[in-house]
């Protein structure tokens, strides 16, 4: 089993641009992380600097000296196998997961009939393109309903709904987000987040919030948000959790590290809902505190993404 500390001399990595910013609806939130990462390279020794990524990205992958890149975009443009596929042709070896699980996981459609197709449990669902699908799904479905852009993360874009006006509503405002929205049936009951690090699964983090469900102001702004470590599992449900994620994962193709987002319905039973390739690294995040759990501060769980990152070609 891989360690989850680094053992690797901070001065061997070279010199590491961490990339944030860039233009996705998330950008304020990678610029947290970003700044996050950036300082907790530095505090180890790592040649670290920063880049805000915009127009002038390839004149700087091509002018600075880059060893490897630390990848902190969230959403498009970063999580998505673009900037994956930009940093392989360019031969800088970067964090996290490759081009097809970058792209698939982004896509919160595929990723679901991905899992489908092995057997996974996710919720059942329906594509919105029209005020026609919206009445087709209400029929299909059933209420409450939650509604999401298929390619947006941070909870952005997303509406729980409970009729059809809504529901169109719902589906109009998403549309905004993204052309291809996503209507999945409501679980109701507590949600899980998991995290994988090298390999291995983390402990599970129990969420809870007041909002109607963990939206972006709950993960992001609020402070009656509720982290449970340990989760309220017993050992056995526990471990049914960790290795229903590990599945999602490994289904996906998710590498170096990655965190799976659960739901469980009143009978118990476990649903996934998607999966993180780029999760957030702010003082609000999940990855950091289930770090913690397993033993390792944030300083050594950036220095454990940067350990794994991938080769490039690879």
């Amino acid at each position: 089993m891989t360690a989850l500390h680094s053992t690797r001399d901070p001065k061997a990595f070279g010199r590491v641009a961490v990339l944030f910013g860039g233009k996705s609806a998330e950008r304020e939130v990678s610029l947290k992380s970003g700044a996050a990462v950036l300082c907790a390279l530095q505090a180890a020794g790592v040649d670290a600097f920063g880049i805000d990524v915009g127009d002038d990205l390839l004149q700087r992958l091509g002018s600075e000296k880059i060893d490897r890149a630390f990848i902190v975009l969230h959403g498009r443009g970063g999580e998505d196998g673009s900037m994956q596929g930009l940093l392989e042709c360019a031969g800088i070896p970067y964090t996290g997961s490759g081009i097809l699980a970058s792209a698939l996981a982004m896509d919160k459609l595929r990723t679901k009939q991905v899992w489908q197709s092995l057997g996974l449990p996710t919720p059942r669902h329906a594509v919105l393109a029209s005020e026609d699908d919206c009445k087709t799904a209400a029929e299909a479905l059933g209420f409450p309903l939650i509604v999401k852009p298929a390619h947006e993360g941070s909870s952005i874009g997303m509406a729980k709904v409970e009729g059809v006006a809504e529901l169109i509503a719902a589906w109009r405002a998403a549309s905004a987000y993204d052309s291809q929205v996503l209507v999945e049936q409501w679980i109701q009951g507590p949600e899980f987040t998991v995290a994988v690090l090298r390999g291995q699964v983390l402990p599970p983090i129990g969420l809870g919030t007041p909002h109607s469900f963990y939206d972006y102001d709950a993960k992001y702004l609020a402070s009656d948000t509720q982290y449970r470590i340990p989760c309220g599992l017993d050992a056995a449900r526990e471990q049914e959790l960790k290795a229903l994620s590990a599945r999602a994962c490994e289904a996906v193709g998710i590498r170096g590290w990655g965190r799976v987002d659960v739901m469980q319905d009143s009978a118990g039973n476990f649903w996934l809902l998607e999966v993180n390739t780029v999760p957030g690294m702010t003082d609000h995040s999940l990855v950091p505190m289930a770090a913690r759990a397993a033993g390792l501060d944030f300083q050594q769980l950036v220095l454990s993404i940067l350990d794994d990152s991938l080769e490039a070609g690879n």
